[in-house]
């Protein structure tokens, strides 16, 4: 077998292992809670550790990975996140676990920076990279669409440990085909990194969400509190003055003079924020509250999975025949339609009080994800186009972790205010009772939560618990679908046609064009560098790694866009 489909079969399985590895922890977190005794902080910490350090190192790892070669950094993200994996499924307690979690990011990062440009430089623009492409799409959607079955059949069956472990023989494998099967590459014209741009980014990001995540156990008055939101707004600041001073910096602020380009990063971020990061308590919802087991959770997924797969490609048909600020609000809209139809859960509600929500906001993402994907890279000159990928991916990751970490806050602070009204005149309604019960209520340990109080109270604190759990999480809805209706708005207003460069299909260009164009391959003396990679084939990398759920590869369209 050629060296092109070695490269092709390590990259698809790298990916296939990232994406799996997102849509499976979800389901497996309420066991993860009862074997380790995670608390409710802990368990958003299991999702914000990887957002975190994906986020934040992403960027850094592509220019690394133009310095080192970027087999090496790919074999090297492969190693890290295999490595984490086992320590993931070996953790004792939550601690060790979600440090764990903040390790897989960093080897996310490193294999997330640089898979498509491996594939770029093995297949010549055509029929066959057309086929390389298909492949990899198809990686991407299947992946997706078992991720949440696969996760709740191996949790049912073996525990969550085996998420982890499942990661460990694969990784080493595609290590071993990476070492001795991929071509190394790297950019001539490499430049520093930006260590302090780095430092401070990511330093800002953790002051925040940690801040978010303890505002209600310390109190948001407290000077814990005050302290971390201080430190965060001073460390975004010298992250900015950095950024204007340095030559090569982590984040090119000029970008961020084109209204079109911030109008894009506003698109990424509201919907990871408002849409994607309420997936955490969705999932709390259906196994904690409701009762379903892993597996059928993940079953109860599908319908946004499917709508998200049946809207893609007719948004890659749509993007050469509307303005793209139209199908981005659209997508936006719909997003905030699906979250106010799933809010209104009641105590006596089922599951299929979620399903029109489902189909509603899967449709919205379907359409959003190949439509920023186009447009992220579209908006700047085709050297900057890797650049801004990897920014756009950044915002969507930050969207999430920051989401997470505030709706979690919105939905204690709300539920403990309803445990306080329905528990008034006892002693359920003084201290810090009202936040434990709203916790172990989201968290799935009521029954101990409720043991502290008089038995004659049960009944009582009981109902005020899954009140308290309800009301602040039918309250997060609706403010996820008031932010995703801003940023709709902010779209609508802020993308312009004129903004966006074409190629001659009428598409964006794309960041693996820049990729192909700049990197300098080793290869022996007969062989021949790759072309670049064709526009309407590389949407799959943007459109489909960023979050879940994520849409299928859109079909390629012709003609131009309407202005």
């Amino acid at each position: 077998m050629g060296r092109k489909w070695w490269t092709l079969i390590a990259v698809s399985v790298a990916t296939f292992m990232l994406l799996l590895d997102i849509t499976v922890v979800n389901v497996g977190l309420p066991s993860i809670r009862e074997d380790l005794g995670a608390s409710f902080t802990d368990l958003q910490w299991v999702v914000d550790a990887y957002a975190l350090s994906l986020a934040a190192l992403v960027l850094s790892a592509g220019s690394l990975a133009d310095r080192l070669g970027r087999r090496r950094v790919f074999a090297a993200g492969l190693g890290i996140f295999s490595a984490a994996s086992l320590l993931c499924a070996l953790a004792p307690d939550p601690v060790f676990l979600n440090l764990s979690r903040a390790l897989q990011g960093v080897g996310g990062a490193a294999m997330f920076a640089v898979s498509l440009a491996l594939i770029a430089h093995e297949f010549p623009a055509g029929r066959e990279r057309g086929a390389a492409m298909g492949v990899y799409g198809a990686t991407i959607g299947g992946a997706v669409a078992i991720g949440p079955l696969v996760g709740g059949m191996l949790t049912d069956s073996l525990g969550w440990e085996s998420i982890f472990y499942l990661n460990v023989p694969v990784g080493l494998a595609a290590i071993v085909v990476t070492s001795t099967k991929l071509r190394e590459s790297r950019d001539p014209n490499v430049t520093r990194l930006d260590w302090m741009g780095v430092a401070t980014f990511s330093g800002a990001l953790f002051m925040l969400v940690l801040a978010l995540l303890r505002g209600n156990d310390e109190g948001w008055g407290s000077g814990l509190i005050v302290s971390l939101f201080a430190g965060a707004a001073a460390l975004l600041a010298a992250f900015i003055a950095i950024e204007h001073r340095v030559s090569q910096p982590m984040l090119p602020l000029g970008l961020f003079r084109k209204p079109a380009f911030i109008g894009v990063q506003v698109a990424a971020f509201a919907i990871s924020c408002a849409m994607l990061a309420q997936f955490l308590y969705l999932t709390l919802y259906l196994q904690n509250y409701l009762g379903h087991t892993p597996f059928e959770s993940g079953l109860r997924y599908l319908p946004i999975t499917v709508a998200a797969f049946v809207f893609a490609p007719l948004a890659g048909l749509l993007l050469s025949r509307l303005p793209a600020r139209v199908m981005i609000s659209a997508g936006l809209a719909a997003a905030g339609a699906g979250l106010l139809l799933m809010s209104g859960i009641t105590p006596t509600s089922d599951w299929t009080t979620l399903l029109g929500g489902f189909l509603v906001a899967g449709a919205g993402i379907g359409l959003l994800n190949p439509t920023i994907a186009d447009v992220a890279v579209g908006v700047v000159p085709e050297q900057q186009s890797g650049m801004a990928s990897g920014i756009n991916d950044t915002f969507r990751q930050v969207g999430i972790a920051v989401g997470i970490a505030a709706w979690g806050a919105v939905l204690i602070d709300r539920g403990v205010g309803k445990v306080s009204e329905l528990t008034a005149g006892t002693s359920a309604a003084t201290g810090d009772y009202p936040r434990e019960l709203v916790e172990a209520a989201s968290s799935g340990n009521l029954d101990r939560a409720i043991a502290a109080v008089p038995s004659p109270a049960h009944e009582l604190v009981a109902d005020a618990a899954s009140q308290g759990f309800l009301t602040g999480l039918n309250d997060i809805l609706v403010l996820g679908a008031v932010l995703s209706f801003a940023g709709a708005l902010l779209a609508l207003w802020l993308i312009r046609e004129r903004e966006i460069q074409r190629d001659e299909s009428g598409r964006g260009l794309n960041s693996a064009d820049e990729a192909a164009a700049h990197a300098t391959i080793e290869r022996p003396p007969d062989s021949s560098d790759a072309d670049a990679v064709d526009a309407d084939l590389v949407h799959v990398w943007t459109t489909a790694l960023a979050t879940y759920p994520r849409a299928a590869e859109p079909g390629a369209a012709d003609g131009s866009r309407q202005s």
